[in-house]
């Protein structure tokens, strides 16, 4: 109780030190796909709080699932997964946050099928799309004026397996997909060039159905969360892109259901969204290793208690502040105050729907 309260004052102080500061205000963007809807909250970096802009949510595409948002901060893209779409929704950004589409909507069709997962190339050059249903990943460069999606020579390029999660390296040189429905998990890597993919690395991932994926800020470790064994493999990414586990993994988590894994900005806490635990445990990163050590300064053993079912992990910029995204029977956004990788609540957004992807601004 007192820990609540604290983190209420905290919350408020920030609210009225923040007052006149607008123009530091970053954007949330969160999907909901059952109700086929992209939300937008104005985030106070200062406090964590959101406030919902007006005209918020907007209208999207069928099962609008996954949101990537082009370094620029002027094009929000979403991925359409449902059956009358298969495609990706391009949305102007306003000064404000507010969204305005720009027509049409990218197919990934005839040879891709269900995109659920969308990753942003660093430069802003590229979009990639993983296509669950179709086994592959589509490839669009994406004009710096108009944002406008055109598919690159070659794709969709084919993973031959049911794909699960895909990151690229911070440098943008390597793309990481995660893929299941085998005896044991397997990470694919790809090389890329100008868009294009090329495989160069097969690796398993020692666990069941490896939903959780992330990679350090400088593009030396790849962990990946293995959903169905409790488990956290880490590996080294080599000058070439083969992946070799490190020495400890993988790693028992301990809890249950690790379906999401996110880095600090600075790369120094791992944090894991244990969705049957209804918890996210927080991890010390050894720098030299990449290796995961329990925080022993938490209230529990180095978790920190959720709504049910969190799934989804989201950061602000400055690292100030972390969001997470909830299923269960009353979904929402919770925002959290982070300091040395430890967690302070700040407030619990119900938003009525499960969120299954979230984005802020720089």
């Amino acid at each position: 109780m007192l820990q609540k309260a604290w983190a209420l004052v905290f919350a408020l102080a920030g609210i009225f030190f923040c007052v006149g500061c607008a123009t530091e205000n970053h954007y949330l963007f969160a999907t909901f796909p059952s109700a086929n809807q992209v939300a937008v909250y104005r985030e106070d970096p200062t406090a964590g709080v959101l406030t919902q802009i007006t005209g918020s949510p907007y209208s999207v595409g069928d099962g609008a699932h996954s949101l990537a948002l082009h370094p620029s901060g002027k094009f929000l893209y979403v991925a359409n997964p449902g059956q009358d779409e298969n495609d990706v929704s391009l949305f102007g950004i306003a000064s404000w946050g507010g969204l305005t589409e720009i027509f049409p909507r990218a197919s990934v069709m005839p040879l891709g099928s269900q995109p659920e997962l969308l990753v942003m190339d660093p430069s802003g050059n590229y979009l990639y799309v993983m296509n669950a249903a179709s086994q592959n990943i589509s490839v669009f460069s994406i004009a710096s004026s108009t944002g406008k999606l055109t598919p690159v020579a070659g794709s969709p390029f084919s993973i031959g397996l049911v794909p699960l999660n895909m990151q690229l390296t911070p440098s943008g040189k390597f793309l990481f997909v995660t893929a299941g429905n085998l005896p044991e998990g397997l990470v694919v890597g790809f090389s890329v060039t100008a868009g294009k993919l090329q495989l160069v690395s097969l690796t398993s991932s020692a666990g069941l159905n490896p939903f959780g994926l992330a990679i350090d800020p400088a593009g030396k470790f790849l962990y990946a969360a293995n959903t169905s064994s409790n488990s956290i493999s880490i590996f080294s990414i080599g000058a070439s892109g083969s992946l070799s586990p490190i020495a400890g993994s993988p790693l028992n988590d301990i809890y249950n259901g690790p379906v999401a894994l996110q880095l600090d900005p600075k790369g120094q806490y791992l944090y894991v969204a244990n969705s049957a635990s209804n918890n996210l445990a927080v991890y010390s990163v050894t720098s030299s290793s990449g290796l995961p050590i329990g925080l022993t300064t938490s209230t529990t053993t180095f978790a920190f208690t959720t709504e049910n079912t969190p799934s989804v992990i989201a950061f602000d910029p400055n690292g100030g502040h972390v969001f997470i995204g909830s299923e269960g029977s009353t979904p929402g956004i919770q925002s959290f105050q982070v300091s040395s990788g430890n967690l302070n609540p700040v407030y619990t957004y119900k938003v009525g729907n499960t969120t299954s992807s979230i984005v802020i601004t720089p």
